[in-house]
């Protein structure tokens, strides 16, 4: 067995330790700030609501991805990414300093747009750095830290807040982004600009926009609190979908190309990605609830208590897409979804308003093990489907799934959570077993739908590293004596 099969980690660059810390700082922002919503209430609110602040960044991201990961395609990786870095990096110093509650708001819906480029042009930068097995362990490692970096955030949030106030969790972004910042000018290959005989879609990219806007701000509020105003908003992310899908089918260079989906692996793919935010980012946030409200643990404690589940999502991600090597992704993806049910079933049936905290951790461990394990080989299957330059629309695709994953996720289970739950630590628990258990069947049926659409007849084994080296690119020492694409 040669050197470059035996391992099992990607070769460290400096481009994946700068994206894999980029999409960390991305992810924790998402629910870090969501701890200090008292206190912001209470300072800048006027005692008011401050749910806009946390609102309006998963707005921002959800409607801008799949547009920038497009004009990614056409404008270049680099510029796109740095921009990223550098308007999350101002909007987060302006946060730190908001004298008010609109203006944080504004700020947040800026730091979204940053987040949006940062993590949709991070992940196409991997497959221009890395090639065969080498890719897949990279990706892996950056999907799993992409997707267990939300599970640090309440620790961390606690700890900052406790310290320093709320406008602890915005100061820490700039010393970070300034750094990743320098490090992205750094690292980063100067390539030449991406050729494009066409313009770019901006109807549809604007249609995307406001379509996507509406829907994620109606998933993201309270199904108690509907009204005639969200009706009206309802009726115009429908319209604007549906205009942005038949536009989609005219311009000959499309924001989404639609035929990425007549790919049964690609579209495998993205199903169990938008399954995985349903499960990783609903369910948690029923079972921090159980944790608080049935068993009293503090936010920090509660936090620790979490922090297992982020190291075995980091070690088993990695595992995932080494078995890339040896097994079909399907089995692979089915394997880590199957444990992840698994865990979910474990944790329904022994939760009680007593259970000791110490019990959970078995079943919390195998939940995030199994997102480790089907988490990363699903991106590397959504990257290797599709044509080399289709990979930042790919990335927008596959992140405006999760940001839409999130928020259903958190909806529908959160309806769950009121129909079988109440107030008080056994109403509580009621309603996240009945949490639990919903999602350990959409894992189940995750297993299903993944050995079905993702097979080895649609995705090939990986070649060994070096055997498709991108084109435009010198392969290292190392990747030319491992032969090249045929």
């Amino acid at each position: 067995m040669s050197i470059t099969t035996s391992r099992r980690l990607p070769p460290f660059s400096g481009v994946l330790a700068l994206v894999m810390a980029c999409a960390g700082l991305v992810v924790i922002d998402i629910t870090i700030v969501a701890l200090g919503l008292p206190l912001i209430s209470a300072d800048v609110a006027g005692g008011g609501s401050a749910e806009s602040v946390v609102v309006t960044y998963m707005v921002a991201m959800g409607a801008l991805t799949q547009v920038i990961g497009s004009l990614s395609d056409r404008w270049g990786r680099r510029l796109l990414f740095l921009t990223g870095i550098a308007v999350f990096t101002l909007a987060s110093l302006a946060a730190t300093l908001a004298p008010g509650l609109w203006f944080l708001t504004i700020t947040r819906v800026i730091q979204g747009a940053g987040a949006a480029a940062i993590m949709v042009n991070g992940l196409p930068l991997l497959p221009a750095r890395y090639t065969g097995e080498d890719r897949n362990l990279a990706i892996g490692a950056w999907a799993s830290f992409a997707t267990a970096a939300g599970l640090i955030a309440p620790t961390l949030g606690g700890l900052l807040i406790n310290a320093f106030g709320w406008r602890a969790v915005f100061a820490i972004n700039v010393p970070l982004g300034l750094t990743a910042y320098v490090l992205a000018v750094r690292v980063l290959p100067r390539t030449p600009h991406p050729a494009s005989g066409t313009r770019p879609d901006w109807v549809g990219s604007m249609l995307l926009m406001v379509g996507l806007g509406a829907a994620t701000t109606l998933l993201l509020r309270p199904a108690t609190t509907w009204d005639s105003h969200d009706t009206t908003l309802l009726a115009g992310a429908v319209l604007a979908l549906l205009g942005f899908l038949a536009a989609q089918l005219r311009v000959p260079s499309p924001t989404l190309e639609l035929r990425m989906f007549a790919r049964p692996a690609f579209t495998g793919a993205a199903l169990a990605v938008l399954l995985s935010r349903v499960l990783t980012i609903g369910g948690t946030v029923y079972l921090a609830l159980y944790l608080a409200d049935a068993l009293d643990l503090s936010p920090t404690t509660a936090g620790l208590l979490m922090t297992p589940v982020f190291i075995a999502q980091m070690i088993t991600g990695l595992i995932g897409s080494k078995m890339l090597s040896y097994c079909a992704p399907g089995l692979v993806i089915g394997l880590g979804y199957a444990l992840k049910a698994a865990g979910l079933a474990a944790l329904a049936l022994i939760i009680t308003p007593g259970t000791p905290w110490w019990l959970l951790l078995v079943p919390l461990l195998a939940w995030g093990a199994g997102g480790g394990i089907a988490g990363a080989p699903v991106m590397a299957v959504a990257v290797n489907v599709t044509a080399p330059e289709r990979v930042g629309m790919v990335a927008g695709t596959i992140s405006t799934l999760a940001a839409v994953g999130a928020g259903v996720g958190t909806a529908v289970l959160g309806t769950i959570f009121t129909a079988h739950g109440g107030a008080g630590p056994q109403a509580v628990t009621d309603g996240t077993r009945a949490v639990l258990v919903t999602c350990a069947a959409l894992s189940a049926t995750a297993v299903l739908t993944t050995l079905i659409l993702i097979n080895p007849r649609r995705v090939p084994r990986p070649k060994p590293s070096g055997a498709d080296a991108p084109s435009g690119s010198s392969p290292s020492p190392r990747s030319r004596t491992a032969g090249s694409r045929s």
